[in-house]
């Protein structure tokens, strides 16, 4: 979260007083006393905010915004114009130039605390925005046949999420900003494909009962990667929701999912939404080895899966919201014959004893050789050989504030 201010004002006094009321604030102020000597220390240093005058000696306000705009930099610059000109024409001029708001002298330190605030919560913004797509991507980089599954999987848990928000047990849980980060943290919940191999992740035969569990690692090993960022920003709620949809999203209400096994609320509300929304997409997406379940299909499946696979109370949610991901899928259908990686190996197996199974990620023919024998090799359940990367730190009963009560 950006805390760094820079105040730029020609005036000693001005400036040290906009300097101490920041710093009140719990910022940390830099000031410069013009133009040039601000841009140089945003070249130097990590700063995001700036409060600058409008008239100043050598490089004024309005040059310094469009000497920012104009620069290469690496992140955005949210930039304040204090100024004792408030005529629109001069707002707009200012605005033009790259300004993103306005304090007008004489000013009160409340006020610029506040305007600072509302800069600050647009930088996190765009940074939470900028790391969930750039990890999103890098993930979907490993399968290019994977289509328009992460817009799918993000509509239709912002859609379930949305009506469980509509009952008394969950109105205080599910809140705006609950729907809100659910929605932006679901296309993770497959980060952690980057650590499985090509060979096995992009196979086209069927998998040994070896690259299946190579498969089953993978919501550890985005447990893992996202776990680093948490420690680093310890306040950042998107983190923590990530982190708990990458672990826990192929767990099972009845316990019989992966990687630990748990069961019912010990998964996480958000992990519970985000494996409904997945399977219905697999369920009804075209494989390489078969036509697209219709509407009908699907939901039997998921209603069948309640409370084996899924949360009866999100199934549930599904039912009254059948319409709206009817047409959320043909909005957002693929064009020619798109092979998303998602749920195909123990869906399959699982499909032909009529119910919902593991949600597996790999690319695997329609074999039913193949299938049978992860079926065996699944039902013994046998412990998850030891990862080749460590996963450090994560143990069965993961806490989160994302859990229902």
């Amino acid at each position: 979260m950006p805390s760094r201010v820079l105040i730029v004002d020609d005036d000693c006094i001005v400036r040290h007083l906009l300097s101490a009321a920041v710093q009140r604030a719990g910022f940390e102020a830099v000031e410069a006393e013009d133009g040039d000597e601000a841009y140089q220390k945003i070249r130097d240093q990590d700063i995001r905010l700036v409060v600058t005058d409008w008239q100043m000696p050598n490089m004024d306000g309005l040059q310094l915004c469009r000497k920012i705009r104009e620069s290469n930099a690496a992140g955005y610059v949210y930039v304040i114009l204090l100024t004792s000109m408030d005529r629109v024409e001069e707002r707009v001029q200012g605005l033009t130039v790259g300004a993103d708001d306005f304090i007008c002298k004489p000013f009160h330190p409340a006020e610029v605390i506040a305007r600072l605030n509302v800069g600050r919560r647009v930088l996190q913004l765009e940074t939470r925005e900028a790391l969930i797509f750039s990890l999103a991507k890098l993930a979907e980089s490993r399968d290019p046949d994977t289509g328009h599954h992460i817009e799918r999987v993000q509509c239709y848990t912002r859609t379930l999420a949305e009506e469980l928000a509509k009952e008394d047990k969950f109105r205080d849980i599910i809140t705006p900003q609950y729907i809100h980060l659910i929605y932006q943290t679901s296309p993770l919940h497959d980060i952690g494909k980057v650590g499985v191999p090509d060979h096995v992740l992009l196979k086209a035969g069927k998998l040994t009962p070896e690259e299946f569990d190579l498969i089953k690692r993978h919501p550890l090993i985005g447990a893992e990667t996202l776990k680093g960022a948490m420690e680093r920003s310890p306040e950042a709620s998107f983190l923590r929701m990530a982190h708990d949809i990458a672990l826990s999203h192929h767990e099972k209400w009845d316990g019989s999912g992966y990687p630990f096994g748990i069961r019912g609320q010990e998964i996480p509300l958000s992990a519970r939404i985000v494996a409904l929304a997945d399977v219905y997409d697999a369920l009804t997406t075209r494989r390489v080895y078969k036509d697209a379940f219709t509407d009908e299909e699907a939901a039997k499946i998921i209603n069948d899966g309640s409370g084996k696979h899924f949360d009866p109370e999100v199934v549930q949610a599904f039912q009254r919201s059948r319409e709206v991901f009817r047409q959320l899928r043909l909005q957002l259908q693929d064009s020619g014959m798109p092979g998303e990686t998602d749920c195909v190996e123990e869906m399959s197996v699982e499909l032909k004893k009529n119910q919902v199974g593991h949600q597996v990620d790999s690319a695997s023919s329609a074999n039913s050789a193949a299938t049978q024998d992860n079926a065996k090799a699944n039902a013994a359940k046998p412990p998850l050989a030891p990862l080749e990367l460590p996963v450090p730190g994560i143990t069965p009963n993961v806490p989160s504030q994302h859990r229902s009560n």
